[in-house]
């Protein structure tokens, strides 16, 4: 079932846990406020992880992703401090200044974080401070990146776990674990209704191991005796599966005096849902990524993102040039092509040509024949009886052009003979498209007259 996480800023969450024999990888869906296990891998050292789903892309601006990463419990140190209520920001600054007293190692060569646990007192609150040293850290980060995993977030699991128990009376819980062959096991002081004291003790891989337990769980007594918190007998409660709490439960009877509780665990994957829905909502605190990785790995996303984009547009580019080519190259065929039927064609087309020449040729000479028939009749048909035609010839086969003689007193028959020629046809057209007025002179007692017709003719197409 999953959980509703108000505000989640996230789309999806990855959880990895990265063993030397083995990595678990879990993915979580953040969707509508719920987070659900949507997928869980276990995978070899050798194996990659799935880019796909760790890796960060374009969509990841708006479909954000998650991905944290656990530490090695080994690597890290658990120290509780008491402080005044505050803000995180001050409660942040109060362990600042107490950080050279509870760190193990030098203040250069450390990375640290809190975790502030819920208020136990009306001024007072217990805040977890995690310390682990910086080469170990950025080693490990360094095996994850060559993995291709960069973590958002760099977690301990058992302070989930830790987080998850419900301590309703005092005593010590004890979470033992296996990573690979190391024997780790979390031990919370818990009393005065506050935790008191936390630590991860790392047991050899012996059958002696549980007494080697007690004899760390007797040290911390005593010191918890000297500072006044521990003050009776504690109760022991195993937060174990059945074989661990089989193996260790006879030797803490003994230290207990009977009073052990066995507890059952949180599976792996419920660690995992629990340490995805706090960052979702942004409970979890603890983070030991250092403040440059996150930079860097920030950097680093915005570079792929410009990298990509930028070989996405050299890629386009590349594509449409070669579009351009091939294309180029279709065109230039087709023009070939078309050129080599053109020049198969232009024998044809000259003949053709040529052809039509002498089809228009013989067809203007026809009708040239035709139309000085026509002239001719009709110059001859509509000559009046007293008029004498006495020459007529084409001038360039466009004029005919007429000349005769009248008596004086006939100019009338001339004028009448003129108006004829323009209205004489052929074939229902116009036989000439233009008649000039007659030209005559006087000789004696006869005229000299001549004139021209334009005869109305096209040429042939």
């Amino acid at each position: 079932m999953g959980e509703r996480v108000k505000n989640s800023a996230f789309h999806s969450c990855h959880v990895l846990d990265a063993k030397p024999d083995a990595r678990q990888l879990w993915r979580f869906s953040i969707e509508d406020g719920k987070v659900a296990l949507a997928s869980e891998q276990r995978l070899l050292p050798a194996e990659p992880l799935p880019s796909k789903l760790v890796g960060k892309d374009w969509r990841s601006l708006w479909q954000r992703k998650l991905n944290i990463a656990w530490l090695p419990a080994d690597h890290a140190f658990l120290r509780v401090a008491h402080l005044p209520a505050s803000d995180f920001a001050e409660v942040l600054s109060m362990v600042e200044l107490q950080l050279e007293k509870l760190s193990p190692l030098p203040v250069n060569q450390i990375v640290w974080s809190i975790e502030v646990l819920p208020q136990h007192a009306e001024n007072m609150q217990t805040v977890v401070v995690v310390i682990a040293a910086r080469h170990l850290v950025e080693a490990f980060l360094g095996k994850l990146e060559s993995d291709g995993y960069q973590p958002d977030r760099l977690e301990l699991p058992q302070l989930h776990q830790l987080l998850a128990t419900r301590m309703e009376e005092d005593g010590v819980w004890i979470y033992p674990s296996n990573e690979g062959s190391k024997h780790l096991c979390l031990i919370a002081w818990w009393f005065g209704g506050s935790l008191q004291q936390l630590q991860v003790l790392q047991l050899p891989d012996s059958l002696n191991r549980s007494t080697l337990l007690v004899e760390q769980l007797t040290k911390a007594a005593w010191a918890g005796e000297m500072e006044g918190w521990l003050t009776v007998r504690p109760r022991c409660h195993l937060v174990a599966d059945a074989a661990t709490a089989a193996f260790l439960e006879p030797s803490l009877k003994q230290w207990a005096e009977d009073s052990v509780v066995a507890v059952e665990p949180l599976s792996k994957a419920a660690v995992a849902e629990l340490a995805a829905k706090r960052s979702a909502r942004n409970e979890a605190k603890a983070n030991l990524l250092p403040v440059e990785y996150t930079a860097r790995y920030q950097q680093k996303f915005i570079d792929r993102l410009w990298m990509s984009g930028l070989g996405g547009i050299v890629a386009a580019y590349i594509i449409g040039v070669a579009i351009y080519f091939a294309s180029l190259q279709v065109l230039n065929y087709q023009q070939h092509s078309l050129e080599k039927e053109v020049a198969s064609l232009s024998p044809k087309y000259t003949n053709a040509m040529k052809l039509k020449e002498r089809v228009e040729v013989l067809q203007n000479q026809l009708n040239l024949k035709y139309a000085a028939l026509d002239s001719l009749r009709a110059a001859s048909e509509l000559l009046p009886p007293d008029l004498s035609l006495s020459q007529l010839h084409f001038q360039k086969g466009q004029k005919l052009f007429l000349q005769g003689t009248a008596p004086q007193e006939q100019v009338s028959q001339l004028t009448d003979y003129n108006s004829a020629l323009r209205k004489a046809t052929a074939n229902g057209d116009l036989l000439f498209s233009k008649v000039e007025q007659p030209r005559y002179e006087t000789r004696g007692q006869t005229l000299a007259w001549r004139f021209t017709c334009d005869l109305n003719r096209t040429e042939t197409e």
